[in-house]
């Protein structure tokens, strides 16, 4: 497993990154993996959100489905109105 050695943290960064640690009960280093892992996509994640955005595109390309056998919300509030 690789190694990162990181310098120069600013002391209010450490003290934060530290007390965040001790908070969740694990170490300095442990803090840093996990927010690694929620702040930096890897490849696979990013392959993941490019086919959730390709879909959604899809899906706002796509012919919205009829009304339905619903009233339309112009109607209602006519309907509520006239009551």
């Amino acid at each position: 497993m690789p190694t990162l050695y990181v310098e120069n943290v600013p002391k209010d960064l450490y003290e934060a990154l530290r007390a965040r640690a001790r908070k969740n009960r694990s170490s300095i280093a442990a803090e840093v993996i996990a927010l690694l892992e929620q702040f930096v996509p890897t490849a696979e994640e990013l392959r993941r959100r490019k086919r959730a955005f390709e879909e959604l595109m899809q899906l706002q390309a796509s012919t919205p489905p009829g009304p339905g056998p619903f009233p339309s919300t112009e109607e209602m509030i006519r309907e509520d109105r006239e009551r």
